[in-house]
């Protein structure tokens, strides 16, 4: 099993490779709170003029929200408001998929399925950190991350294969999340004391 970190706000965040990758640029510099209430702010703005029914605009909402909230990933998330960030994001996530899909006239059975999914991982992860079993590095690759999900969203949106672009996200991330918190919970200790020592003898 991963070792628990000392500071867990950071994998709440949930963040995928570009919004890692954007994070090194900065080396842990840039305060993460005040940019992804800016991006959150700016998508609010996007959305309510209507971006997620232009085909042309729709990727305008996740772009701007990885170039505000990405670099801020590298920090440690170490001040007094900081916990706020990873809720923030998953508000980002949620409101833009979801508006997407109902500009585009999507299922809601579809857009519960694609939400569903996204908010098991996330419950999955809120609870298995707080029995000291730390989720693999690469799932948040595999999984995408906030930013990799709303990029996909936003260029099925835009070539026009909405429908068939959440069919996939759907299945790809309930298969994966999934499969990965089943095998993860199976091979956990029994307890969380259990883990914590196996995390330090690690």
């Amino acid at each position: 099993m991963t070792p628990v970190p000392d500071s867990t706000v950071v994998a709440y965040r949930d963040d995928g490779a570009l919004s890692r990758s954007m994070g090194l640029l900065v080396a842990g510099q840039l305060p993460p709170l005040p940019p992804v209430v800016a991006g959150t702010f700016v998508t609010g703005v996007l959305l309510l003029i209507g971006v997620a029914a232009s085909d042309g605009l729709a990727v305008f909402a996740p772009a701007v929200t990885l170039l505000l909230a990405g670099p801020g990933s590298s920090h440690p998330h170490d001040g007094r408001l900081d916990w706020l960030v990873p809720p923030i994001l998953r508000l980002i996530e949620y409101s833009f998929i979801a508006a997407v899909a109902f500009a585009h006239g999507i299922s809601p059975v579809l857009i519960f399925l694609v939400l569903g999914a996204m908010a098991f991982h996330h419950y999955d992860l809120v609870y298995r950190i707080r029995q000291h079993v730390y989720p693999p590095p690469w799932l948040s690759t595999f999984g995408l991350g906030w930013d990799g999900r709303m990029m996909l969203v936003a260029l099925a949106a835009i070539s026009g294969w909405v429908t068939t672009g959440y069919v996939v996200l759907a299945v790809y991330l309930w298969c994966l999340f999934g499969w990965e918190s089943l095998t993860c919970w199976l091979a956990a200790p029994r307890s969380g004391v259990d883990a914590t020592e196996m995390g330090t003898q690690d």
